[in-house]
């Protein structure tokens, strides 16, 4: 079935049609071991993308951004937004995610196969403002529950920029489109975890060695823990894994620090010590 010459003016129909021509042809992909600087993504051949492997991808969704919107001023909305979505963009940059996007209410940052700790030390980092800033001082001001959820994957994608070069000036009308698992699956983990909570894909939790991503310090009683627990995904057909963790913890009051420091050299220097031990 196709469109019809009465049933579209010329003008849209070839736009369509340009856009089939695309899809008919052979696409061409090139390996690059890292994710690119985003001038470094194709633009003008539509039949060529780029491939990385193992990219992860850290998504943060705000809680209660429905409510805060339906009952709370503009302005208050607009802030508690700006609030989240600013710190998150800020955060994963100082973490130096190679990539980063806003999507509504939501944030990902993307970070290299080869940083596993560093990405999960931009999400504690972003999951303890949350609970220890964000949710509160939003409470205060509109009266409306709200948090974060984070959700964490790592999977091969293929990226190339789809759009617009531009139009009277302007180049707002093009984006780079992520194909591929993780940063789907990533928002999926984040909807389905409890405010606060990180929940990982089993493959990118499996990529963390050093035993400051995975134990406690032992405060308060001197008992160091594991941090994770399972989740079973064996029945939900939103994912292509079978197990998730469930990482419920912030940065502790007299530690945290210290232990992000150490997340941030754990992915090139070989496994020491953690804090504690």
């Amino acid at each position: 079935m196709t469109i019809t010459e009465t049933q579209l003016p010329d003008i849209y129909r070839q736009i369509i049609d340009e856009q089939l021509a695309t899809f008919s042809q052979r696409r061409s992909i090139s390996d690059w071991n890292s994710i690119p600087d985003t001038s470094q993504i194709p633009l003008d051949n539509q039949s060529h993308w780029l491939k990385i492997p193992d990219v992860i991808s850290v998504f943060v969704d705000m809680k209660g951004s429905t409510k805060l919107s339906a009952t709370t001023a503009d302005r208050d909305t607009a802030g508690a937004y700006q609030l989240f979505t600013g710190t998150a963009v800020r955060l994963f940059h100082e973490f130096e995610a190679s990539y980063i996007d806003v999507r509504g209410d939501g944030v990902f940052g993307l970070f290299n196969r080869d940083e596993p700790h560093r990405a999960l030390a931009a999400a504690v980092s972003f999951k303890t403002f949350s609970s220890l800033e964000f949710a509160g001082r939003v409470k205060k001001l509109t009266g409306v529950d709200v948090g974060c959820h984070v959700g964490i994957d790592q999977k091969t994608v293929l990226v190339r920029k789809i759009g617009l070069r531009s139009v009277g000036g302007r180049t707002d009308r093009q984006n780079e489109v992520w194909a591929g698992k993780p940063i789907n699956m990533s928002a999926k983990l984040a909807s389905l975890s409890a405010d606060d909570e990180v929940l990982a894909s089993e493959r990118y939790f499996r990529r963390l060695t050093h035993p400051c991503a995975t134990m406690s310090c032992g405060c308060p009683d001197g008992q160091r823990k594991a941090l994770w627990t399972e989740k079973t995904l064996i029945n939900d057909d939103r994912f292509d894994f079978t197990a998730a963790y469930s990482l419920k913890s912030k940065w502790c009051a007299t530690h945290g620090a210290a232990f992000c420091a150490t997340l941030m050299e754990a992915d090139t220097v070989p496994r020491g010590k953690c804090v504690g031990e």
